[in-house]
């Protein structure tokens, strides 16, 4: 059996590669785990393959912040330095260091 690991970790901040919009990851699952549904609404020739890391992000775009849900072929790190700016952030992560925020919550 191959094991893949995640590219992006906990705390980390990374920006859609087409789309303008980045985030701080929060949680990984380590293939596609959402609805067939949501998977169904993405245009077939931009659907991203099931089998890889899927990244959940609290997520800022200039308009307004949400939570996305990212395939990690669609992601790459973002080295702007810069805090992601949602109000939900407090909630999961403590201090803000070079790139990547400090988890603020207990590991199972």
């Amino acid at each position: 059996m191959q094991h893949k690991r995640a590219k992006y970790h906990l705390g980390q901040v990374v920006r859609h590669r087409k789309h303008p919009f980045r985030g701080v990851v929060f949680d990984v699952d380590p293939e596609f785990s959402n609805t067939d549904e949501w998977y169904e609404a993405i245009p077939e020739d931009s659907r991203p393959a099931k089998k890889q890391p899927f990244y959940h992000l609290l997520a800022e775009n200039d308009q307004s912040f949400y939570v996305a849900y990212v395939s990690e072929q669609n992601l790459v790190a973002d080295y702007s330095g810069e805090p992601v700016d949602h109000p939900d952030i407090p909630d999961l992560f403590g201090a803000f260091h070079d790139g990547s925020y400090e988890l603020h919550f207990q590991l199972n």
